[in-house]
């Protein structure tokens, strides 16, 4: 009697690379919001660094930057929900 024979496949995860260590011309800036839009959620929450594709060091940046530009108001905190 045969036993059934189970391949799995593997499947190919393209690993994520820091668009900031990638590009140097880019900057992080709490001044530039088009920038930071990019890793915010659209209900105002930071994206994790596995999600983003960030190294740990730009992520901690960009988490900061994100502060600030809340703070003086250039980001909002949340959306408003009706």
């Amino acid at each position: 009697m045969k036993k059934p024979v189970n391949k799995k496949r593997r499947i190919y995860i393209k690993r994520k690379v820091c668009r900031f260590c990638a590009d140097k011309t880019l900057e992080i800036d709490y001044k530039s919001p088009r920038i930071l839009r990019h890793f915010i959620t659209e209900r105002g929450k930071i994206i994790p660094r596995r999600i983003s594709g960030n190294c740990a060091k730009h992520q901690r940046e960009i988490t900061t930057a994100i502060k600030k530009a809340r703070n003086i108001a250039i980001l909002p905190f949340t959306t408003v929900m009706k």
